[in-house]
């Protein structure tokens, strides 16, 4: 999945709701933001009204140190703050605000053990109080204690119902803590208070795609893009969407998130896959070049930069390159065998068999290597070598009808006429019904096999 941005803390304050930006990271769904965040919770609070209610009861001493607390807090001097609260509640432990405050300074100060514990004792004392199980979730999610965030924040969301901030966080807690179906039914609470939330437009539309429904994820990303054209992670969830049901559009639609996130070298490698399914090769090769722009080619790079010169039946620049490729992965069997393949095209046979026979010492079993070396055998007129390593792919899969009629022309090339005659009839009967040049071929050669042999008689 994507990363959080940073998140709002929203915190309890004395005469109104004040915020603290804490750095989180996750690899769970995105579209966080301290700015979304800072919404969280504006609107007065029973325990907000409590609480005010309480400290107007206070003595003036008393009041004088949340005073000056407060002032530290405002002034982002949290260790200042520290002294002050501690000395409230050693005179009284008893108001909840007070541990509120100290827990907000502690997590300021990135004291977590410390914040955790004064949110605990908040909660003890004030359980309707809703951004206390907020702060302590999120500074649970902070410390990537999932399981353990999931408690305060569904109470958060009890005590918070038409707030999708709340949901939100909770959401993140469930899919990090591995319960995805969780996630996904607090994320559509969230889009039922709020339609337009970008993160769970986001999440929904990942989990669309994992379930295999690009359909639905292409319309939740494509949603997620009406409310933030150039979100990374809507406009890659849309091109993977468009790719999962071979849409053409996944062309453009990557195009579009590279522009945005350009360092995605999997995204671009896709892109120059689709590139080249689509036989655009020029295209292929401009995105390739891009990439490497002022560094060495890798090994991926160069495998991509093969397949599209082959695709360009440009032979010789592939041979080149497959060649650069294996110097970095000797004992790739893939890149000799290809090797092997582009020598073939070029009708260069020793090469061909060099490179094939180099590709079956790493790899004996590839089926593929073998048939390649038939095929140059058979096209540089080495019919022995070609039966021979027939022989070889029979004993790795049931011979097909082009197999026989290859085996036929060679037998009839070393003028061995009744095994060639057996072969054109395996081929023929394989053919049954189906019109073609070498089915005319393997009739009339039959015919004349047949003549010859019953003249032998």
């Amino acid at each position: 999945m994507s990363h959080f941005q940073s998140w709002r803390v929203a915190i309890f304050g004395r005469a109104a709701l004040v915020f603290l930006c804490v750095g989180y990271v996750a690899e769970a769904a995105p579209g966080f933001s301290c700015s979304q965040y800072a919404l969280m919770a504006q609107s007065a609070s029973q325990s907000k009204r409590d609480t005010q209610s309480r400290q107007q009861k206070l003595a003036n001493p008393l009041n004088d140190l949340l005073d000056e607390a407060q002032r530290d807090i405002d002034a982002n001097n949290f260790e200042a703050a520290l002294a002050p609260l501690q000395k409230f509640i050693a005179e009284k432990p008893e108001v909840p605000f007070a541990h509120f405050q100290l827990g907000y300074a502690y997590t300021a100060l990135k004291r977590g053990d410390e914040a955790r514990a004064e949110y605990e004792r908040t909660i003890a004392l004030d359980p309707k109080m809703p951004e206390a199980y907020l702060n302590l979730g999120i500074l649970l999610l902070d410390k990537q204690e999932y399981v353990a965030a999931v408690t305060p924040l569904s109470k958060a969301v009890d005590l918070l119902p038409a707030q999708s901030r709340p949901r939100s966080l909770l959401a993140v807690a469930q899919e990090r803590s591995g319960d995805q179906e969780a996630a996904a039914r607090s994320f559509e609470g969230v889009l039922h208070l709020d339609p337009n939330d970008l993160t769970a437009n986001q999440y929904l539309g990942e989990l669309d795609l994992r379930r295999n429904k690009p359909a639905e994820a292409e319309a939740r990303f494509r949603h997620a893009l009406e409310i933030r054209p150039d979100a990374p992670e809507a406009l890659q969830g849309l091109a993977k969407s468009l790719d999962a049901q071979n849409k053409p559009e996944a062309v453009d639609a990557y195009r579009k998130y590279l522009a945005v996130m350009p360092g995605d070298a999997g995204a671009r490698a896709r892109l120059i896959h689709l590139l080249v399914n689509a036989q655009d090769y020029d295209a292929a090769l401009a995105e390739l070049d891009r990439a490497d722009d002022g560094k060495p080619p890798s090994l991926d790079s160069l495998r991509l930069r093969a397949d599209i010169q082959i695709g360009q039946k440009k032979f010789a620049d592939a041979i080149v390159t497959l060649q650069q490729a294996i110097a970095l992965a000797p004992r790739d069997a893939q890149l000799v065998g290809g090797l092997g393949r582009v020598y073939l095209q070029k009708r260069d046979f020793a090469s061909a068999e060099k490179e094939l026979k180099a590709a079956l010492q790493i790899d004996r079993n590839n089926v593929m290597y073998w048939k390649d070396l038939s095929s140059t055998y058979y096209l540089s007129g080495n019919y022995p070598a070609t039966l021979a390593t027939l022989d070889v792919i029979a004993k790795m899969e049931p011979p097909n009808s082009g197999a026989w009629f290859i085996r036929a022309l060679c037998y009839d090339k070393l003028r061995q006429f009744k095994p060639a005659l057996e072969a054109y009839e395996k081929f023929l009967a394989m053919e049954q019904g189906k019109m073609s040049d070498q089915i005319w071929q393997a009739q009339q050669r039959s015919k004349v096999l047949k003549h010859m042999l019953e003249e032998k008689r």
